[in-house]
C-alpha cells in the first residue's frame, strides 16, 4: 500500500462578491447560523486526508478571519491566512507560495463552496494519485451552445464531452507552482481557473472526476436559499 501524500488545502475567500448584493462579502454571510466560508473549512478540517490549510483571504481581513473564523471555530489545521490578490489567479499565487517547497498535493477550492465533503476528497485524491492534476465536475445536465458575439449559436458540443467544472481543483505541488510561476509572467492572463493553468503553461491533461450536483458555489442570493435547503437536507451536524 503507497504512503499517503501531504494534503494541502488551499481555501479561496478573497473574492468581492458583487453579485449578491449585499455589503458583506459572500464568503462571511450567514447560512444556517454561521458563515459560508465556515462549511468547506469545517471539512478540510475533518477530513482523514487533509494535513494543514492555507486560507486566502482579502486586504485587511486577516484578523477578522482569525478571531471570527478560525479561532471562534477552532480550525486547528489553519496553517497560514494570507492576502489574496486583485484576480482570482493572483489570490491563488499568493496561496502557493505559501505551500510552495512542500511535497505532494494541493487541494485548491472556493470557500464558496460550502458542500465539499469526504467522498469528494477522497474521489481527488485517488485521481490526482495517478494523473498530477484534476478538478472536480459534473456532467451537464442540458444541452450547451456555443455562441458568438451577438448570441447567435455557433456549435452544440455532444452533451456527454460536456462538463460544469467545480472545485475542489487539485494537484502535485511543485506542477501547479510552476504553472502559475509561468503564468505571472504573462501580461494577458485569461486563466479562469486553476486547470486552464496546467494545461496552457504546462501542457499536461487534467481529469475531472465527480464531485457533486450539491457542491454549488454561492453567488447570488438564490444560491443561498438553495445552500440553506441543501444543508437542512443533508442533516450534517457542523
Amino acid at each position: 500500500m503507497k504512503e499517503k501524500m501531504h494534503c494541502t488545502a488551499l481555501v479561496l475567500s478573497a473574492g468581492q462578491g458583487k453579485r449578491m448584493g449585499t455589503s458583506v462579502q459572500k464568503q462571511y454571510i450567514e447560512l444556517e447560523g454561521k458563515p459560508v466560508i465556515y462549511y468547506s473549512l469545517k471539512a478540510f478540517e475533518d477530513s482523514q486526508l487533509i494535513d494543514d490549510i492555507v486560507l486566502v483571504v482579502g486586504e485587511g481581513q486577516r484578523e477578522y478571519a482569525r478571531r471570527e473564523i478560525v479561532e471562534k471555530y477552532q480550525l486547528s489545521k489553519v496553517k497560514d491566512i494570507v492576502y489574496g490578490g486583485r484576480e482570482r489567479y493572483d489570490s491563488v499565487w499568493q496561496g502557493l507560495r505559501a505551500v510552495s517547497g512542500k511535497q505532494g498535493y494541493v487541494f485548491i477550492h472556493d470557500g464558496a463552496r460550502p458542500f465539499v465533503d469526504e467522498d469528494i476528497l477522497r474521489r481527488a485524491y485517488d485521481t490526482v494519485s495517478s494523473c498530477r492534476a484534476c478538478a472536480a465536475g459534473m456532467p451537464s445536465k442540458d444541452t450547451i451552445k456555443v455562441v458568438d458575439e451577438e448570441n447567435f449559436i455557433v456549435n452544440t458540443p455532444k452533451r456527454k464531452y460536456t462538463w460544469m467544472v467545480q472545485t475542489p481543483q487539485v494537484f502535485e505541488v511543485s506542477l501547479i507552482t510552476e504553472a502559475y510561476s509561468r503564468l505571472m509572467k504573462v501580461e494577458a492572463v485569461n486563466v479562469t481557473d486553476d486547470a486552464m493553468a496546467v494545461e496552457q503553461m504546462m501542457e499536461v491533461p487534467v481529469k475531472l472526476f465527480e464531485g457533486s450536483y450539491e457542491n454549488i458555489k454561492i453567488t447570488t442570493p438564490e444560491d443561498l436559499k438553495v445552500a440553506s435547503a441543501f444543508l437542512k437536507k443533508l442533516k450534517i451536524k457542523y
